[in-house]
């Protein structure tokens, strides 16, 4: 499961409900929640083909 920081937390959270997302600047990411207080978390994963 994918990882990411959540500021809110301030720590490692697996996301919750993660979806593959791409950025403006063509870079792919995993976008979803922190399961423990709702934030939007957010994990850069590399460049979109």
């Amino acid at each position: 499961m994918a990882q990411a920081r959540c500021m809110k937390c301030r720590k490692q959270v697996d996301i919750k409900d993660p979806k593959e997302v791409v950025l403006k600047n063509n870079l792919k990411a995993i976008r979803g929640c922190c399961p423990a207080c709702g934030t939007k978390v957010c994990r850069i994963v590399g460049k979109a083909k």
